[in-house]
């Protein structure tokens, strides 16, 4: 094994000679937090005591062996997880997680089915975030906050009322801002006549929790669009559009844009989106995830555009107004190790684009000298920042390199294997 902190001691020296504080990116980097997707762990069947399959535009694909049958035990994988994980860290759970003796419908979920994983967050000194559930539900067939059956509609709004107050406990019980992620997979297979019905009655819908709630305190919500889902291929209630526009409409400091990094056209990306949408609002909440052309989850990679999300960040100064989460869910592959490479590559991507020299390509750019800034930005791909990516890992205690693969796969052998 080489020198880890020699060759942090010589990237240190390279990057000093543009200005660049490495300890302070350092810092920035393990402060920011990420929250980590339980769904990767189970692939998002979640431990209602009901059966049922997936539904609404949602697949996972493989049968890969050691699911998390329990909560006890998708608590345990993600412990295990997490150890290599460097940084700090939130869990984001959606609320079909709930536990309960009995059946418990999600119109009457309360914070007590919630109790052990508050109390293991507190316990493991992390936050929690969290999500209403308007999928894999009898009620979720035709349409959620849009449906046009007033019953059907006020059940998905109460589930949103009760889902906004666990959000409010989980942040009393951990002393950290819970973020609520509000997505619907209401659509259509096919072109509708009525294109504007739905999503009037998905404004109303949100209007109403909110209002129903305004007393909550602590909680973040995030509003999330999606291109088309899987037999919702025509028509998207909560599209891009409708979803930055309801955003824009609230001027309230609670209510944000979600971006998620597979919810576009392939021709999009999340990265070009940003500096928009900051002109007009303070925070967003960020999903990374991985498209690969029309599948939207796959497991986070160190590629180009979760290079390009995180440079954004940096360089509009919005690293500290963005709740950033992951969100895939891959059944092909080891599902904790899943875990490990997303969440690593995410935290990769942030230190790379922390270690670059923005305020020099700002007066580069200020000054006109755009020959000279596109020289600084291709010269900094290959920086050595790799060599502090090593030593933060080993400070970090999370695991030099490919150290975490072999525990990974002991833990395969020793645990997930005899599910």
């Amino acid at each position: 094994m080489y020198d880890v902190v020699k060759g942090y001691e010589l990237a240190k020296e390279f990057y000093g000679q543009y200005g660049i504080d490495v300890d302070k990116a350092i810092e920035i980097c393990i402060k920011t937090p990420l929250s980590i997707h339980c769904w990767q762990g189970d692939d998002v069947v979640g431990f209602e005591k009901t059966a049922g399959g997936l539904t609404g535009g949602i697949q996972t694909t493989g049968n890969y062996p050691g699911k998390a049958r329990t909560a006890d035990e998708l608590r345990a994988d993600l412990e295990f997880a997490m150890k290599y994980i460097p940084g700090e860290k939130k869990v984001n759970l959606h609320a079909n997680y709930q536990e309960a003796d009995t059946f418990v419908d999600r119109d009457a979920i309360e914070p007590k089915h919630f109790e052990k994983w508050a109390d293991w967050a507190v316990e493991k000194g992390i936050g929690l975030d969290f999500n209403p559930t308007y999928f894999s539900h009898p009620k979720s067939e035709n349409g959620t906050l849009s449906n046009a059956d007033e019953e059907i509609r006020k059940f998905w709004i109460e589930h949103g009322i009760r889902c906004r107050r666990i959000g409010q406990y989980f942040a009393d019980r951990t002393g950290k801002p819970c973020v609520i992620n509000h997505w619907t997979p209401d659509g259509d297979k096919e072109f509708p006549v009525d294109t504007l019905g739905p999503r009037m009655r998905l404004k109303d819908s949100y209007d109403q929790i909110f209002e129903a709630t305004k007393d909550v305190k602590d909680v973040i919500d995030g509003i999330e669009s999606k291109v088309f889902g899987i037999g919702l291929e025509s028509y998207t209630v909560g599209s891009h559009e409708f979803c930055m526009g309801y955003v824009m409409s609230k001027k309230c400091d609670h209510i944000i844009m979600t971006l998620d990094t597979g919810h576009y056209h392939p021709t999009e990306v999340v990265s070009a989106k940003l500096g928009s949408v900051f002109a007009f609002t303070d925070s967003v909440l960020l999903h990374v995830s991985r498209p690969v052309r029309w599948d939207s989850d796959h497991v986070v990679a160190f590629d180009d555009e979760t290079k390009a999300i995180m440079e954004e960040l940096v360089r509009l100064n919005k690293l500290d107004k963005t709740y950033i989460a992951t969100d895939f869910f891959d059944a092909s592959i080891n599902r904790t190790m899943a875990w490990i490479i997303g969440l690593r590559n995410v935290r990769k991507a942030m230190l790379a684009a922390l270690l670059q020299p923005v305020e020099m390509m700002k007066e580069l750019e200020a000054a006109g000298d755009k020959s000279a800034r596109l020289a600084v930005t291709q010269e900094f791909k290959a920086a050595p920042f790799s060599l502090v990516w090593d030593y933060l890992c080993v400070k970090e205690n999370a695991g030099l390199g490919m150290q975490w693969l072999d525990a990974a796969k002991k833990y395969e052998s020793e645990v997930l294997s005899k599910r």
